[in-house]
């Protein structure tokens, strides 16, 4: 099966990590997957596949290609077959294909969900995909398709660290007004007050690359206390991290239902309160810090390694 995934710019580079997920999976060689996009935005630098503004003559053919040979059209976040890629129009390729709408959070998204269901609807589309389970609660006819990392890759593995000194915190907002990063800052900067000692790495707008390796010196990520989790997330507990976020019930019960436990390893506040309260915890013992940070790495290595949740993914456009 070939699928053809379509986005306006990479959603934190999800995209490009399926695809590459998907064409290493060991257990057949029934899918490939390509990516083409169509901008670029702020500084991250994730991978790119078929991005139309870089393509020659020779790349528009193959993009050419892929749209008419390709099994499943998978749009993500706010693209659809009226998106324009160069001289072309996925609209004009549809025949014959599976249509899949992928859903990752945009503003757009959350503000009016019923209006991308309406649409949805009328077209006859149901092969609807969520990145998070709070996803579901606005469109709830879609299926959860969790995000993932490769957590054999070299910037998501655990590194060298020192367990001592001061607690170091990372945190990576793309958008801080979604993150909590005002909140963030308040907390730390009270507890610096109160004589604890505290670090804060606030990494913004950097290459992915960079913003991976400042992340994997630090002990601690924060990551939102929005009531469920990003992929930075999953960055984090791949890489041996205590994550900090404000997970639900509904999105605990959801992630535990995928990942087979209700051991969760998310360092869970869901208010400045309880996220002093968590930051104070750690960084009076460090061991049992690094403790929660090696369940962080095993929780990815068995119950949501990439070959599991690319599977997944797989199995969907199988049963389409």
């Amino acid at each position: 099966m070939k699928i053809l995934m379509i986005a306006v710019n990479d959603p934190a580079g999800t995209g490009i990590a399926f695809c590459r997920a998907v064409n290493r999976l060991e257990r057949d060689d029934r899918h490939s997957c390509r990516l083409v996009t169509l901008e670029t935005r702020y500084t991250h630098s994730w991978g790119k596949d078929l991005h139309v503004p870089d393509l020659d003559e020779a790349g528009l053919a193959e993009l050419e290609r892929l749209l008419k040979t390709s099994d499943v059209l998978h749009f993500h976040m706010t693209a659809d077959e009226h998106l324009r890629l160069g001289p072309f129009l996925p609209a004009d390729f549809l025949a014959g294909k599976a249509v899949v709408h992928h859903e990752h959070g945009h503003h757009d998204f959350r503000s009016d969900p019923e209006r991308f269901r309406a649409k949805y609807r009328a077209l006859g589309r149901n092969n609807l995909l969520v990145s998070t389970p709070d996803l579901l609660r606005m469109m709830p006819e879609a299926r959860w398709q969790p995000n993932l990392v490769h957590e054999q890759e070299a910037l998501f593995r655990p590194a060298e660290r020192q367990w001592f000194g001061p607690l170091n915190i990372a945190h990576s907002p793309t958008r801080k007004d979604l993150k909590n990063t005002d909140d963030l800052l308040a907390v730390v900067d009270e507890l610096s007050r109160s004589g604890l000692d505290l670090r804060l790495d606030l990494i913004d707008n950097v290459p992915n690359a960079e913003c991976l390796a400042r992340k994997q010196a630090a002990h601690v990520l924060f990551d939102h206390m929005q009531g469920y989790y990003g992929v930075s997330s999953l960055e984090g507990l791949s890489q041996g991290l205590a994550v900090i976020a404000g997970l639900d019930a509904w999105n605990r019960q959801h992630v535990a239902e995928f990942s087979g436990t209700e051991d969760l390893p998310w360092v869970v506040a869901r208010n400045r309160d309880e996220l002093a309260a968590r930051l104070r915890e750690l960084a009076g013992d460090l061991e049992r810090c690094r403790e929660i940070g090696a369940a962080s790495r095993r929780f990815v290595e068995e119950r949501w390694s990439e070959a599991k949740v690319a599977g997944r993914l797989a199995d969907f456009w199988d049963a389409l």
